[in-house]
């Protein structure tokens, strides 16, 4: 072997177990020509040291890696180590830090952080501090981060050094202020919310209730606090309210609101939105309230207005098929007339056949004026004249017992109206007063002109902006109850007894009053009288005033000539038209149908001078056939007839301004002065 001694350490493998010996070979004492093998056993020895170097591994690698930054500094700030984490916070590698001589307060931009110079913690080694400060990388970006630092002995006797730890603060930093931001908007929406948001408890009270709640319910903020949200409902209600808050608990709640009557609101509406509302081992509700007034109006007005249609319609309908019938009666009545004169026996009961057919023709109007499809004749009226000439009938309609009070305003405005209507108007409103007033009282009729620069809502309806006239009646009756003032203007509604009015009084100043783009409200109390106040658009056009003395219909002398091509598919309408026409001199020709009458004026051998045509007929109607006519007769003079209002058709025949107009029911008179007008008038 040679003099000296060497040493290994031998691995072996037994039955697949690795053994570790340390084998040395030394020289044997006295004898240089021998060597001693000592063979020794540390299996267990290197499993510990292995052990610790794969720990030792597992931490240099850990420190390096973690997503916190790891640093040691010498005394002056020097860096002895420096983790990934850390270099790529300051944008320099690892090396170059502790190689190239950097130092911590080299990135230091506020109070330095312990360990550093002008912070000297090494007067009280081993001891941890913590502080928060602000870094500043290679590439100028700021990052603010908290430094936790121990200090320790130095590898070289009598040095220390620092083992800290480098948390960037940013991206709690952002979670705390998205939190505030999240925080302050919640909070403004609560504010600001219109509508009332409050939170209550598992107990169900308040324990937070936003400005819009506390309005709406008209209670002072700091008084909800710790008060049960079923307080807050009328007595009656609260068992309901508080069973369905429950429930809504414990179902989670949902999008169906729970209708609740509050106490002292009157007849104001609520609808309240329950949602549950998580409070750790407690669950408890957000509560929305929303009021529901206005809408549960509307659709009051508008179940209203549904129904006035409705009713307007079947109305309407009934109007026209009474109106045809109303004038055969008249008219056949007329034509007996022809023949029985005042001094015959027959005459007094045809005239009362004639005037119950006028009163049933009054009864079809009203039904008209509410369907709002009467037909009217407005002219330009002064209605100071207007309303003087009615007084006189007004105080022998109301009886001595009223006093009529008239208040005339100075330089009242114009109005386009139908005389007649319009003094209906007025005599129905006088008469409900007269039976308000059963003991006496005072009757007053004001009117002054009103001005609105913008749209003004008065109840549930919109006065558009503009000039209008108002008229106010107002008597000092018994009043009206609240319960009936919403009603008072549908048809067929009334409070006085049975058999003392059809209840057709007001429905009929309603539809009048609207067909003229007028505005009615009514204000009362019970015991307190009743007032009307009646807005009528001011006229602008050219002030040619029809005052008020009424034109006579008759005409001294109703004879005539002429061609006349009468169409009408009522039988007994025609008959009588063309027997009253004839009886007068004209010659008739008959059509029951608009293609009929096309016929008939084809094949004619006279020449026709007027046509008088219905303007309801099936198939073609009336203004149909007048539009074609036009086409092949573009001279002929055209009269329309009609139980329904002229607006109903007249926009239908808005290029052919020169037809005439004649309502039914009409009378032999009526038919011939109409006749007779036109022919002598021209188109």
């Amino acid at each position: 072997g040679g003099v000296g001694s060497s040493r290994e350490i031998v691995r072996l493998d037994d039955e697949g177990r690795q053994r570790v010996f340390d084998l040395a070979a030394l020289p044997m004492a006295g004898d240089e020509n021998r060597t001693v093998w000592r063979l020794h056993e540390t299996t267990a020895h290197h499993a510990v040291i292995e052990t610790l170097h794969a720990e030792q591994r597992k931490l240099a690698d850990f420190l390096e890696s973690a997503p916190l930054g790891f640093y040691s500094v010498d005394a002056d700030g020097r860096f002895l180590f420096v983790n990934a984490a850390l270099a790529a916070l300051l944008g320099v590698s690892s090396e170059d830090l502790v190689v190239g001589g950097w130092r911590l307060h080299d990135f230091l931009v506020e109070t330095p952080a312990p360990g550093t110079a002008g912070h000297s913690p090494f007067a009280t080694a081993a001891a941890a501090e913590r502080g928060e400060t602000v870094l500043r990388g290679v590439g100028g970006r700021s990052i603010q981060v908290q430094i936790t630092q121990s200090v320790v002995p130095g590898e070289v006797e009598g040095t220390l050094m620092t083992r800290s730890v480098v948390r960037d603060l940013r991206p709690e930093r952002e979670w705390e202020q998205a939190l505030k931001d999240s925080e302050l908007r919640f909070q403004r929406f609560f504010e600001e919310a219109p509508v009332g948001v409050a939170l209550l408890d598992h107990e169900l009270r308040i324990s937070e209730a936003n400005p819009t709640f506390a309005a709406l319910i008209g209670h002072d903020r700091a008084e909800l606090g710790g008060m049960l949200f079923v307080d807050l409902v009328r007595a009656p209600d609260r068992n309901d309210v508080s069973a369905k808050l429950l429930a809504a608990r414990e179902a989670g709640g949902g999008g169906t609101p729970v209708e609740v009557p509050l106490a002292g609101a009157g007849d104001r509406t609520w609808a309240l939105y329950a949602r549950p509302l998580d409070g750790g081992s407690t669950v408890g509700l957000m509560l929305h309230l929303v009021e529901t007034t206005h809408q549960k109006r509307l659709e009051v007005q508008f179940a209203q207005s549904q129904k006035m249609l409705a009713v307007g319609q079947l109305a309407g309908g009934i109007a026209h098929d009474f109106n045809n019938l109303l004038t055969a009666m008249i008219g056949f009545c007329d034509l007996l007339l022809l023949r029985h004169q005042p001094g015959d026996a027959s005459f007094a009961d045809i005239m009362q056949i004639k005037q119950n057919a006028n009163r049933a023709a009054n009864l079809v109007r009203q039904l008209l004026a509410f369907s709002r499809q009467q037909t009217l004749q407005p002219r330009v009226l002064n209605l100071t004249d207007t309303l003087a000439e009615l007084s006189n009938l007004l105080r022998r309609l109301i009886g001595a017992g009223i006093d009529l009070s008239m208040q005339h305003g100075r330089n009242l405005g114009l109005v386009r109206v139908d005389q007649i209507q319009f003094e209906q108007v007025i005599m129905n409103l006088a008469v409900n007063g007269r039976d308000a007033m059963q003991n006496g009282g005072i009757l007053t009729i004001r009117t002054s002109n009103a001005s609105f620069a913008s749209d003004r809502v008065v109840g549930r309806e919109t006065i558009l902006a503009g000039d209008y006239v108002l008229i106010e009646v107002i008597d000092t009756g018994m009043g009206i109850a609240k319960e009936n003032l919403d009603r008072i203007f549908e048809p067929f509604f009334s409070t006085k007894e049975v058999g003392s009015g059809t209840g057709l009084g007001l429905s009929t100043v309603y539809g009048i009053v609207k067909q003229t783009d007028g505005y009615v409200f009514v204000n009362s109390e019970t015991g307190k009288g009743a007032h009307f106040s009646i807005y009528l658009p001011q006229y602008k056009g050219e002030a040619v005033v029809n005052n008020p003395a009424r034109m006579d219909a008759a005409s001294p002398d109703l004879t005539g000539h002429g061609t006349v091509l009468l169409v009408e598919d009522e039988d007994p309408v025609r008959l009588f038209s063309a027997r009253a026409l004839r009886n007068k001199g004209y010659k008739v020709l008959e059509a029951r149908s608009g293609e009929m009458a096309l016929q008939v004026l084809d094949t004619a051998s006279d020449h026709v001078d007027v046509v008088v045509t219905d303007v309801v007929m099936p198939r073609m109607d009336g203004p149909t056939l007048i539009g074609k006519l036009r086409e092949q007769r573009p001279e002929i003079r055209i009269i329309c007839i009609s139980g329904y209002a002229e607006g109903a058709f007249r926009q239908k025949l808005e290029t052919f301004p020169d037809i005439h107009f004649l309502a039914k029911p009409f009378s032999l008179q009526q038919l011939a002065s109409k006749v007779k007008e036109v022919l002598a008038t021209g188109r």
